[in-house]
């Protein structure tokens, strides 16, 4: 039998409050996560690994809606195209916002040599 986690086990592997644990699922972004009787849940590894792309997804600027396109994409269709084209679509985005966080870095690294010359 596979390791199974509890919610605060989860949580403390993941980096995720308990509530955001509940949200996801409740926006089914994660699971279905098995529930053993009496209704009390239970993550499995493929649950964790799963609540990792989930937490790249997120760090790399996706919205929830664009969370929820992609796992009903998962969901839906056999067709690894369109995953495809999805996942290219925001990384082209991701890789804009990487140019202008770039950017932003040198103007503070510019103002920070600047007044560190002047004390």
């Amino acid at each position: 039998m596979s390791p199974q986690y509890s919610p605060g086990e989860a949580a403390d592997l993941t980096g995720l409050s308990l509530d955001t644990l509940r949200y996801y699922e409740r926006e089914e972004l994660i699971g279905p996560i098995e529930r053993l009787a009496g209704g009390r849940r239970v993550f499995s590894e493929g649950d964790l690994a799963w609540i990792g792309v989930v937490t790249c997804l997120r760090d790399a600027g996706l919205g929830i809606a664009e969370v929820q396109r992609f796992t009903a994409l998962l969901r839906t269709t056999g067709d690894p195209a369109s995953r495809v084209e999805f996942l290219r679509e925001r990384r082209v985005a991701l890789v804009e916002h990487m140019a202008r966080m770039d950017a932003a870095l040198g103007v503070l690294d510019d103002k920070i040599a600047y007044y560190a010359a002047k004390s």
